[in-house]
């Protein structure tokens, strides 16, 4: 019986002994998920005051309200400051921001396209056409982008590297004006022209009396 007893004692000791560590780790563990929490609040109503402020045409602050709760590692807050940037005019940093959120998302689309804006400000069109490239290897039938890439090509009269890029596009979409008239243009100048015809004539089906559509065909006639 007094062995029991002393088994008892022994028993309420090393549960004391071991609950009262465990007891502080929780409170720790509590705090630290409560200041979290806070800070997922404070960041949250970081991008609240950033749109609103952003409305208003108020950029900077509306950036600098990010900033103060700014996380390196925070893939949403660089993404929307190098939008914010941009907006104001902040080419440089608005670089850098997207180029963190690449880096932080290297196969997001969402960042790449965003870099574009700056960099083609800036008229780096070497550069765009490396970021559209990327874009395309996850996402080849991005008409978006191949729409863009065929753009570049042919604004630099390379019309047989723009061709299969404006062809995809028009294969996706058959009925959009916007593909439609870049490749009848772009047929044309390949000296296409039965193509280049039959594609000015859709245009022509999309927007009747379009006038781009109406040059190209008296060139052809």
């Amino acid at each position: 019986m007094e062995i029991l007893i002393q088994n008892s004692v022994y028993s309420a000791r090393l549960n004391k002994i071991l609950f009262k560590p465990l007891k502080y780790v929780l409170m720790v563990f509590a705090i630290l998920l409560a200041g979290q929490s806070m800070a997922q609040d404070n960041i949250i109503n970081a991008f609240k005051q950033s749109y609103d402020l952003e409305k208003t045409g108020n950029f900077k602050t509306a950036a600098d309200r990010l900033k103060a709760v700014y996380q390196a590692d925070g893939y949403e807050i660089n993404l929307r400051l190098g939008w914010l940037s941009y907006q104001g005019g902040q080419l440089k940093e608005s670089i850098d921001y997207y180029k963190k959120a690449v880096n932080l998302k290297p196969y997001a689309i969402e960042p790449k396209l965003g870099l574009v804006l700056p960099l083609s400000m800036q008229g780096d069109w070497d550069k765009i056409l490396e970021i559209y490239h990327k874009i395309l290897q996850t996402d080849p039938q991005n008409s978006l982008v191949n729409y863009r890439v065929g753009l570049i090509y042919y604004n630099r009269g390379n019309y047989d590297k723009a061709d299969p890029y404006i062809e995809k596009v028009v294969n996706l979409y058959p009925f959009d004006y916007d593909g439609l008239l870049l490749l009848a243009w772009n047929k044309l100048n390949l000296q296409k022209t039965r193509e280049a015809k039959v594609l000015f004539q859709k245009v022509l089906m999309n927007n009747p009396g379009d006038e781009s559509a109406m040059e190209g065909l008296k060139l052809i006639k």
